[in-house]
């Protein structure tokens, strides 16, 4: 069996190039929110 990895991306505006937080990094899924530090609802996180 062979495990699987998992990226999380969050930035804080929508002008924040998510991506760049994997560069060179090899995920077999990514998921990513855009959302403020305060802002407690992460759909993507939670997707996890």
């Amino acid at each position: 069996m062979t495990g699987q990895r998992i990226g999380y991306i969050r930035v804080s505006t929508f002008d924040q190039n998510p991506e760049r937080q994997l560069e060179g990094v090899k995920v077999d899924r990514a998921f990513s929110d855009k959302a403020s530090g305060k802002d407690v609802k992460r759909p993507q996180l939670e997707a996890l």
